[in-house]
């Protein structure tokens, strides 16, 4: 993750407001020919019935929308549905129904931006119950926070007391179903997700144009799962700020490639303006095609930048700056008297051991507060 872009258009979280002078993307595309489609969730600080620039054509909802019953705004115009219509089967079959009737002369761009997996998590009615019973083994940071571990491993307080909090795993959302049946939840939720990329896939290929087609599958964030002693994301702990990052086209890249370089959020845009058209100087991020193609010196980072900013309705998080390289990262945080953070990740992959203080590490210590308020000066 990076806050490069957010110092560039000023949204720092969902409420913010487009200032009204942003160039999306999706319009270089649109210039140069493609026809654009949304299908889920927008989420960037507008809830009006305003057209989503960039797009052609797009179907949103309010907010986070809802799994069961949804209202659909289509291009501007409200329509609910009912009898148990469930959004993750809606807007696929939407999507798919897009791409039958697109014009084939032209190329296209579809983001495809579900609900599903958001908490809190309802899978469809036929996928309900398909993990009872199943456990998978915790963490090694799970009980922690629970015993006083933590004040000898030397993490920040206010780790230990989120705990207890709507982000903590002894009251996951402020529910009482336990830290398995919070992962069962989730893992029957996602059974929708993976059958629409199946759907997605299997239309792809009867249409004869999958090999050629750059498909993208990611999420918007990672997720703890007990990690820490907590749930959710907004942490520069690897399990949330990593995210899944599939890429697919066989014209162009081979498959079965799974590249240690690092990428961020920031890099998708150029990466597919890459492929379409010439990327704006102005626009941060890279692409990391020469990554997919292993060409790795052509696009390797040597670190990757974080931040998160407060938010009053998740107040036990507080806001935070981070750095990362493949071996170090360091957490600085902002506004709460605590202890900051710096993990070896070669040596401690769990994040265990909070090396701020040790007299061996002062350099790398020094350095990367340095890199990275250097980072937040030189991008405003």
């Amino acid at each position: 993750m990076s806050g490069q872009y957010s110092h560039t258009h000023t949204i720092v979280d969902n409420q913010a407001p487009n200032p009204g002078n942003l160039i999306f993307f999706l319009t270089y595309l649109q210039e140069a020919n493609y026809q654009t489609a949304l299908f889920g969730r927008w989420h960037m600080g507008s809830h009006t019935d305003e057209p989503r620039p960039g797009f052609d054509h797009w179907e949103s909802f309010h907010g986070q929308g809802v799994y069961y019953n949804p209202q659909l705004n289509i291009s501007g115009k409200r329509k609910q549905h009912k009898d148990s219509t469930y959004i993750t089967d809606l807007l696929t079959e939407h999507a798919i129904d897009r791409l039958k009737h697109r014009d084939k002369d032209k190329p296209f761009f579809m983001y495809l931006s579900h609900k599903a997996v958001h908490s809190e998590f309802k899978p469809a009615k036929w996928h309900k119950g398909k993990y009872k019973g199943k456990k998978i083994d915790l963490p090694s940071t799970y009980d922690q926070t629970k015993t006083g571990e933590w004040r000898d491993l030397k993490w920040p307080k206010w780790v230990a007391e989120q705990r207890v909090s709507w982000h903590g795993v002894d009251y996951t959302y402020h529910t009482n179903i336990g830290i398995h049946g919070f992962i069962q939840a989730y893992c029957e939720t996602l059974l929708g997700v993976d059958g629409s990329l199946g759907s997605v896939m299997k239309y792809l290929e009867s249409a004869g144009i999958d090999d050629s087609t750059l498909l993208i599958y990611m999420s918007e964030y990672g997720f703890s799962w007990g990690e820490h002693g907590l749930i959710d994301k907004r942490r520069f702990y690897e399990e949330s700020v990593k995210v899944p990052l599939l890429v697919r086209c066989p014209e162009l890249f081979q498959k079965g490639t799974q590249p240690k370089a690092m990428v961020q959020n920031i890099d998708i845009a150029p990466t597919i303006l890459a492929e379409a058209v010439k990327k704006p100087d102005y626009m941060p991020g890279v692409s990391f095609m020469p990554v997919l193609t292993v060409d790795y010196p052509a696009a390797n980072r040597k670190e990757v930048f974080y931040e998160y900013h407060w938010e009053k309705d998740f107040p036990m998080t507080p806001t935070m700056f981070g750095m990362r390289t493949d071996q170090y990262k360091y957490i600085r945080y902002q506004g709460i008297w605590d202890r900051n953070e710096f993990y070896d990740l070669l040596n401690d992959p769990d994040e265990k051991h909070n090396l701020i203080g040790d007299p061996t590490k002062q350099g790398t210590n020094k350095n990367m507060p340095q890199s990275l308020y250097g980072w937040l000066a030189e991008t405003d």
